[in-house]
């Protein structure tokens, strides 16, 4: 099936179980510790061995030697993969660095050894045996350095983007703005490590796994390893968070399978926590310039938006300004995002990649905007709302916003009124207060997406498809879909992800997992209806589906009296969708208040008001959201990867020195979604919100920050230290 126009009316508009706010499904399984995550997926293969990585501890040059006769020689162990004993293994698009690289090392803590034992503290002592020598090599570490001369992105677009003069048109505004912002290296340190068990029956390799994309694992795992992807089967149904990091295939997978082929057994890693940090994917940091200038009465007439990242190819690196074509208007402009080549771990996508610290800078500049006209900052954004058209782009129309309303309804809800202009001008006791406020903007893709659903003679469906569930609510949203397609009762849906033995959906990542992945399932129950009709003979397409049965002109057939039957469906999107620019949108929130002594800072609390069409399950929506409202806490307050720039790796590289935040340092938060549709993403008319929930909020206690103390910090985390003694006297 097609999506080749903007939808019509259909079965959802009038749904009873889709946009209905559902428990989660798998919710039973994870509280009670039964859901089967990739560790602990004992019973799939027996004889499972254990297996420990050992990572570089240089962060460039080569091995000279590595020792390997003691640690061979220890109690249980049954292999080692060393790699100054294995040819590097292969590259995949999907990968920068090299996830077993021979005796050149690309980044510290690159994968160089698997040692596979009976058990896990044999296969960790066994590790400890290992003595290396290497040749240390310089590298790039300081972006700050380094950045001067990074050429424009190559891969990303837009890597630049003009439209009329705007060195004229700044030059000559009233109001003008020029500051510069900094975010850091971020690790997406999920919970649930890197872990991956491996079996090998003759040429065939299984993968039971922890990954969000299950077909590009299954294509870049059969180039790595050099072998048909046809011969591998990756399996995923459970993920303990992802947000990004677990897109791609990492160093556990592959060293998983040679671990298994040389110790002829199956072979499970877990990846030490510290390893984590430097052996897997981060965010880049960036350095960022805005320039903005306006009209007195706050109308901008001139925008520049120049990032700069970096990352060990030199490309793909943090498109900050990704966001900053589409929020505002600005008849003269300029986006310029340049990536330097770093001796980096690499970087790669976490969680809204480019416009979570594209946000802080663009949102915060805005705010100061709005002080050097004098004007309430919701105010600004609103005056400079795009709207019918990409700015600069008259072919390209909006497919459906509301980012006006969002913000208006977010004024009402969060009490704005009460806010003081004057920064620091609120204290209770010994607490300064401030509100701040950002929009958010995220792009909303779709990808072609694949399902198989089956009927059985008892009246039950079965979904099977590879998407996967990374505690998003995959689960429940596609039974809910299948259930509304196919007139079932929810508790008749059974459904069953991540095994790249069903049809290849979308997989979970960049904002498109929800809306492509139902829209598959709806393909698929499409074809089942035809199938159950030309069964029972009535036609499927006019028939109404409800309440286990099947009607059509006076007539009503159960679904059960189809017995078992099988369709497989594939949605893919039309070129039309290229004409759109399809985003969601959201007004955030935050009041914070600042120890006037101490200067510790508390989140009081938090709203998003957010347009991200059809709802599928609000309840799973707000947890998404909120999620994502505490990772941007964590972005704007604790969050920072501190590099070591003699030797070139992240210092802070384990859960006790990278700070992360949790709900109970914020104690309340609202989620309000607006009652929109969007006819030009799908037949659902559903958007993603996963990722709208970062894009914004950290910006917004940015500013709640600046308006409680009249301090302005630009190099996030705003951390105690960038602002102590500039507080006000006590």
């Amino acid at each position: 099936m097609e999506f080749t126009a903007p939808a019509g009316t259909n079965l959802f508009d009038d749904a009873k179980i889709v946009g209905t706010s559902t428990r989660r499904i798998d919710g039973p399984l994870k509280v009670t510790g039964t859901a089967p995550y990739a560790y602990e997926r004992h019973g799939v293969v027996p004889g499972q061995a254990y297996g420990w990585i050992v990572g570089a501890g240089i962060a460039k040059g080569r091995i000279a030697s590595m020792t390997l006769d003691d640690a061979r020689r220890a109690p249980g162990v049954l292999a080692i993969v060393a790699a100054t004993e294995h040819e590097p293994v292969g590259t995949s698009d999907f990968n920068h660095a090299p996830l077993f690289g021979g005796r050149d090392i690309a980044h510290y803590h690159q994968a160089v050894a698997v040692v596979v034992a009976e058990t896990f503290e044999q296969a960790r002592a066994a590790a400890g045996l290992i003595r290396t020598d290497y040749d240390r090599a310089d590298g790039a570490y300081d972006l700050a350095e380094v950045a001067p001369g990074a050429p424009l992105e190559s891969e990303r677009m837009p890597n630049r983007q003009s439209l009329g003069d705007f060195e004229a048109a700044f030059g000559a505004a009233a109001v003008k703005l020029d500051a510069r912002y900094t975010t850091p290296d971020e690790a997406h340190a999920m919970m649930e490590p890197f872990a991956t068990i491996a079996a090998w029956d003759g040429d065939r390799l299984t993968l039971w796994t922890s990954n969000q994309m299950i077909n590009w694992s299954k294509l870049a795992l059969g180039s790595i390893l050099k072998m048909p992807p046809d011969n591998i089967r990756v399996d995923s149904p459970f993920i303990g968070g992802g947000f990004g990091g677990k897109l791609f295939v990492r160093a556990d997978a592959v060293l998983a399978a040679l671990g298994a082929k040389a110790a002829g057994r199956p072979v499970k890693i877990a990846m030490q926590r510290p390893l984590m940090f430097n052996n897997s994917t981060h965010r880049h940091a960036t350095m960022q310039r805005l320039r903005i200038g306006a009209e007195s009465d706050g109308r901008i007439t001139a925008i520049s938006h120049e990032n700069w990242s970096g990352n060990i190819t030199g490309t793909d690196g943090e498109n900050a300004t990704l966001q900053t074509p589409k929020l505002y208007t600005g008849a003269n402009r300029v986006i310029a995002n340049h990536t330097a080549q770093l001796d980096l771990p690499e970087g790669n996508a976490m969680r809204a990649p480019g416009e979570t610290p594209g946000h802080m800078a663009l949102e915060v500049a805005m705010d100061e905007l709005a002080e050097k006209l004098g004007m309430d900052p919701v105010e600004l954004r609103i005056r400079n709302d795009a709207s019918g058209t990409v700015p600069g782009l008259p072919d390209k129309r909006i497919s459906d916003r509301n980012l006006v309303r969002a913000l208006r309804e977010g004024v009402d809800r969060f009490g704005w009124a009460a806010r003081e202009a004057t920064p620091g001008s609120v204290r209770e006791g010994r607490w300064l207060k401030g509100l701040g406020v950002a929009a958010g903007y995220r792009a909303a893709p779709t990808m072609t997406s694949a399902a198989r659903v089956r009927s059985s003679g008892d009246g039950r469906i079965a979904v099977e498809t590879d998407m996967t569930d990374i505690g998003t609510g995959s689960y429940t949203i596609i039974a809910q879909t299948a259930a509304e397609v196919m007139g079932v009762p929810l508790d008749s849906v059974t459904v069953e992800l991540g095994d790249s033995a069903y049809p290849a959906a979308a997989g979970s990542g960049g904002q498109w997992g929800a809306a492509s992945s139902t829209a598959g399932v709806y393909a698929a129950c499409v074809n089942l209806r035809r199938a159950i009709g030309e069964r029972l003979g009535f036609d499927g397409d006019a028939a109404t589906f409800a309440d286990g049965s099947a009607s059509l002109g006076g007539e009503s057939w159960a679904i059960a009296d189809a017995g078992e039957l099988s369709a497989d469906g594939k949605m893919t999107f039309g070129d039309f969708q290229r004409g759109y620019d399809v985003g969601t949108y959201a007004g955030h929130f935050a009041e914070v208040r600042v120890d006037a002594y101490t200067g510790q800072v508390k989140i009081e609390r938090m709203l998003a008001v957010c347009d991200a069409g059809r709802i599928l399950n609000p309840l799973s929506a707000r947890s998404q959201v909120i999620g994502g409202m505490v990772m941007a806490a964590g972005a704007a307050l604790t969050e920072d990867l501190h590099v070591d720039k003699r030797f070139g790796f992240f210092a802070n590289h384990d859960l006790a020195g990278y700070e992360v935040p949790v709900h109970a340092d914020i104690p309340h938060q609202e989620v309000v979604f607006l009652d929109t549709l969007d006819p030009v993403i799908s037949p659902m008319k559903a958007k993603g919100v996963g990722e709208l929930g970062i894009c914004g909020p950290g910006a917004a206690i940015a500013n709640a920050f600046y308006n409680a103390t009249g301090i302005r910090v630009r190099d996030y985390p705003i951390t105690v230290d960038k602002y102590l003694d500039r507080l006000p006297a006590v």
